[in-house]
């Protein structure tokens, strides 16, 4: 078998952690890989995957395997592997894995080329590297193709952005747009493993600290809920204007980032854009202001910018850079710019990705049964998987709830009965 991992004598380790994530997510588990145990619905069938190599990556992983598909993994961010598991996937799994926590450019495409090279034909993505990959220089293998499956907010802008151009040449479901992933996973998944992140890199204390939240989607919920949680006082910046509105009536102040640039202490964005925090930003921030990024990609805070803007440049805590301007200010960015809750903490809880993994296990399913049936279009996840995902973790969980009586369901499907 053909790997490329940092160092196999971590196996045993990440083996434990695996197994301890495991625990915490029943309904991949104990439901879908039961079940995938006995009908092997994915037999034949060869997974490329690019995705965040944590112990929850893995337990999809093994998931889709016992599903009888071959299984492919590299990273989809140079700083989000978990060596360990990467380890513990090729020695006790026999997955094959090609990702190195730290690993710079031409490594990471060169891990993404090694999975394409698999002729896989399911892609499964979180950012959608792999597909643009695909469609940019292997086009030969498209053929191979079902379909694909995409994770996060960032990737599934970019599929759009090529369905619209009539470029994107197979079916992708958009797992991020599923009820059960982005009201959950993108808000108290983020939330909690951004503000970990934040913590572990500084060991700051946010309370009483001014914090501001680039983005009020459902990631910016998140992090502004548990910033304000914390003890800090939260300022959301945003170009939507419902969203900032609903940013004001959750309690948060709410100006442009020129304005927040001024006055805040620590800057986290989860726009999914690019340059939101800008020159003339840095320009305005106060000494010792901290800039981290949780979107998808390093190019939601201009580093360029900084770079050319800075007079001295050094590491002065493991993730913590800090750039010193012409007039003595400090600024401190986090990670490199890349996600601070992948790069300096371990990401999402288990118990948020097992409803996730879930919906990207059964999207597999079902793009196996139906893909070669489907146009080359974004979908989201058809919503029968959708509940299907939340009545499992409700179940899992040991909450029943209430169930329509037939006069209620007539009811709904009639107009006649009024005032």
């Amino acid at each position: 078998m053909e790997f490329h991992v940092k160092d196999l004598s971590l196996a045993d380790e990440g083996k434990n952690r695996i197994e301890w994530a495991e625990m915490d997510m029943p309904v991949l588990r104990k439901e879908i890989r039961k079940r995938f145990i006995e009908e092997k619905p994915l037999k034949g069938i060869r997974i490329g995957a690019c995705l965040h190599v944590t112990t929850e990556t893995a337990n999809l992983m093994r998931t889709l395997k016992e599903g009888g598909a071959e299984v492919y993994l590299c990273a989809s961010n140079p700083l989000s592997t978990q060596d360990d598991v990467a380890a513990a996937l090729v020695k006790h799994y026999d997955i094959p894995v090609f990702a190195i926590k730290g690993e710079d450019e031409e490594t990471y495409y060169k891990h993404i080329e090694e999975v394409l090279s698999r002729k896989p034909n399911i892609t499964m993505d979180d950012g959608a590297d792999l597909i643009s990959t695909l469609h940019m220089k292997h086009r030969e293998l498209i053929e191979n193709v079902i379909g694909g499956t995409e994770e996060t907010t960032t990737g599934v802008i970019r599929l759009r952005a090529m369905a619209r151009q009539g470029a994107l040449k197979f079916p992708v479901i958009a797992v991020n747009e599923a009820m059960t992933k982005h009201l959950f996973d993108n808000r108290y998944g983020t939330g909690q493993s951004t503000i970990d992140g934040i913590l572990r890199a500084t060991n700051r204390l946010l309370s009483g600290s001014t914090f501001v939240v680039a983005g009020y989607g459902w990631c910016g919920k998140g992090v502004a809920m548990r910033a304000k949680g914390m003890g800090a006082e939260v300022i959301v910046t945003e170009v939507d204007p419902i969203k900032a509105i609903e940013a004001r009536m959750d309690g948060f102040r709410v100006m442009p980032m020129e304005k927040a640039a001024e006055i805040g202490d620590i800057f986290c964005t989860v726009t999914g854009n690019i340059h939101v925090i800008r020159k003339e930003h840095f320009e305005r921030m106060k000494d010792g202001a901290i800039v981290c990024n949780s979107g998808h990609f390093n190019v939601e805070i201009d580093i360029p910018a900084l770079e050319e803007l800075s007079v001295e440049k050094r590491r002065v805590r493991e993730f913590v850079d800090e750039y010193r301007l012409p007039d003595g200010r400090r600024i401190y960015l986090l990670a490199e710019g890349r996600l601070v809750n992948l790069a300096a903490a371990e990401g999402h809880p288990a118990s948020v990705m097992d409803m996730s993994f879930a919906n990207q296990a059964l999207s597999a399913e079902y793009l196996t049964k139906e893909g070669k049936d489907l146009k080359p279009e974004v979908y989201v996840v058809p919503e029968h998987l959708d509940r299907k995902v939340a009545e499992l973790k409700l179940k899992s969980m040991g909450i029943e709830i209430d169930t329509l009586t037939p006069e209620q369901i007539e009811y709904l499907n009639s107009w006649e009965m009024g005032t």
